[in-house]
């Protein structure tokens, strides 16, 4: 996490987009997107030169031509800011434009992304003194990149506007963490926003394999094959992919894609982890809805489309770990009933995390819950274990500022002791599990508090005609008082 210096810096470049009247802050972040992939292009050109001139072999596919090397940053930052407006507008954002389908550039996801890039930036003096600020932002340590940008995708949450598309990276963190990435895993979100579970999954294998980056098959299958992520907003696609280049991913499969709609590709079995948090009660076009989806579960919800599309994502034995809003849980549609048994007597239904209704706030207040399942085609269920989150480390308000009480720690710790000791846990603890059969007899409702034994503490009371005598011995005090008032009122 950034801290002192570094954070004053990248809040006053935030402040000064404001100032100079660029107030939409997914608008600031994709601006600053593009400055960052201009000094991105110019740092690996300079790679390449520097590796040259060491060898003595020749560049063979130079990112700027021969007369593109005043597009360069290093060659940008030096212009005055008339002329530097200028060539920013006139000639980098075209060449932005073209880079993804030019021979010889940087041929990942990023170029292909900035095929639509716009400058929106609107006077000469902000882009002179937003590169200005920019460049003298250290960029050179991965865990930096990813750290700065982390803090600019928190501004979206905090400025309450298009927060939408940012799960709580806590949260993200606590699915990552129990559903522990393996450098084999081919991870999936269909619906990946600025690709915050990717980027996490991403950090939890270089940390716990850090074998990955030295052995040469397993990290080109970490570059580039390993993370998938499918939007169809084409500003989430770039600042999700800067996002992955930020973290050290050189290129990550970020594409364009209605990941519901009959036209996305059939890539059934192809994935062993599916990490989401897809949109709820989202605008949904059901005449171009996949019709193998609506084969499964016939509904315009996109929550229960989304999680038939997991289940035909994953190959056999892939796990999911998906946010779903409450009313998947226990939904009395055909459809709600159709999604659950499936999980529980086709597949391996392995837990449900509730979590606060707080979470997501402060722009909604909905209340979620985590599934995590296991595809199997052929059932496995046995017990699900369930968590009562009631504490996150935030307030459960709008300002969600931190707090003590936490629970996150406890459920990943109880997660992994789910087939142990947790046995012996009381349907009135936080955590329990729950067999099968109580979820057969129970219509498959998978919300906690259908299965939850809340203890009552046992009050006396005293008896009413005690208590009824009280009252009459007040009302003749009270009577008795009104009488002396009026004696001496006569």
């Amino acid at each position: 996490m950034i801290t002192g210096e570094l954070k004053s810096r990248i809040d006053r470049v935030w402040d000064a987009f404001w100032s100079g009247g660029i107030s939409n802050p997914l608008q600031v972040i994709e601006q600053i997107t593009y400055l960052l992939f201009i000094r991105r292009l110019d740092t690996l050109e300079t790679l390449e030169e520097n590796k040259a001139a060491l060898t003595g072999a020749p560049i063979r596919d130079r990112l700027f031509a021969h007369n593109q090397q005043h597009l360069r940053w290093s060659r940008l930052r030096n212009k005055d800011a008339e002329s530097m407006f200028e060539i920013v507008d006139k000639q980098v954002f075209p060449y932005l434009r073209e880079l993804g389908t030019t021979v010889g550039g940087d041929g990942s996801a990023y170029a292909e992304h900035m095929k639509d890039a716009r400058f929106a930036i609107p006077t000469p003096a902000l882009l002179s003194k937003v590169i200005d600020m920019l460049d003298h932002i250290p960029m050179e340590q991965r865990d930096t990149n990813g750290d700065l940008y982390e803090y600019l995708l928190s501004k979206i949450a905090s400025a309450g506007v298009n927060g939408q598309f940012r799960t709580p990276r806590h949260i993200i963190g606590l699915m990552v963490s129990m559903m522990a990435p393996r450098p084999d895993d081919e991870i999936c979100d269909p619906a990946c926003g600025t690709a915050g579970f990717l980027v996490a999954a991403a950090e939890y294998v270089r940390t716990n394999h850090p074998a990955v980056l030295s052995d040469t098959a397993q990290l080109k299958h970490y570059h580039r094959c390993m993370f998938h992520g499918y939007d169809f907003d084409s500003t989430m696609l770039r600042i999700g992919s800067m996002n992955m280049l930020m973290h050290g991913i050189n290129s990550p499969d970020i594409r364009y894609r209605d990941s519901l709609a009959e036209t996305a590709p059939d890539e059934e079995g192809r994935y062993s982890l599916i990490l989401a948090n897809p949109p709820f009660a989202g605008s949904l076009d059901y005449e171009q809805t996949a019709k193998s989806l609506l084969a499964t579960v016939k509904t315009k919800k996109t929550e229960l489309l989304f999680l038939a599309l997991f289940l035909k994502l994953l190959k056999t034995g892939g796990r999911a770990a998906v946010i779903v809003p409450d009313g998947v849980l226990f939904g009395s549609s055909t459809a709600h009933k159709t999604l659950r048994k499936t999980l529980v007597e086709d597949q391996k239904l392995d837990a449900v995390v509730k979590l606060p209704s707080g979470v997501f706030k402060p722009y909604a207040g909905v209340s979620t819950a985590i599934l995590f399942f296991t595809k199997t085609e052929s059932g496995g269920t046995d017990d699900v274990w369930f968590y009562d989150v009631q504490a996150d480390g935030f307030s459960l308000d709008d300002k969600r500022n931190p707090v003590e009480p936490n629970d996150l720690p406890d459920v990943l710790t109880r997660w992994s002791q789910r087939t142990t000791t947790e046995r012996d846990r009381a349907r009135t603890d936080q955590s329990f599990l729950v067999p099968k059969a109580d979820i057969v007899a129970q219509g498959y409702d998978l919300s906690i508090n259908r299965y939850k034994e809340i203890v009552r503490e046992e009050i006396e009371h005293r008896a009413p005609l005690d208590i009824l005598a009280d009252i009459e011995a007040l009302d003749a005090e009270i009577a008795a008082g009104v009488a002396n008032l009026k004696a001496m009122l006569a």
